[in-house]
């Protein structure tokens, strides 16, 4: 697994009050999960950062935003987020705040 463990832990510093949240390895990076959805993530240096259709195209219009596209397609919904956009802690909240939000927006999943 190849992320990087200091965002890992400015990740789990933000999100330390909501003991729902959890981790889990997938993709070759790290997932962060809610309510069994994936909303944030981390691929090498990247945060991988779950909007939804609503913000998708305000998201992709921020600098150092991207389009996730993870399988050589974009994911709608999805986008990238390199370094310099969430440098600042402030930044970095923004962005898991919006996608906590998200996710806790989507209907109850259905158990397996």
């Amino acid at each position: 697994m190849c992320f990087d463990e200091g965002l890992a832990e400015r990740l789990r510093e933000i999100l330390q009050s909501d003991r729902n949240i959890s981790e889990k390895k997938m993709f070759g990076g790290l997932a962060f999960m809610s309510r069994g959805y994936m909303f944030m993530g981390i691929l090498g240096e990247t945060l991988m950062a779950r909007v939804g259709p609503t913000n998708y195209e305000l998201a992709l219009s921020l600098p150092h935003v991207r389009e996730m596209d993870f399988t050589g397609k974009p994911t709608k919904g999805y986008v990238f987020i390199d370094p310099p956009g969430f440098e600042e802690d402030s930044d970095l909240s923004h962005w898991v705040n919006q996608c906590h939000l998200f996710v806790q927006s989507l209907p109850p999943k259905k158990p397996k």
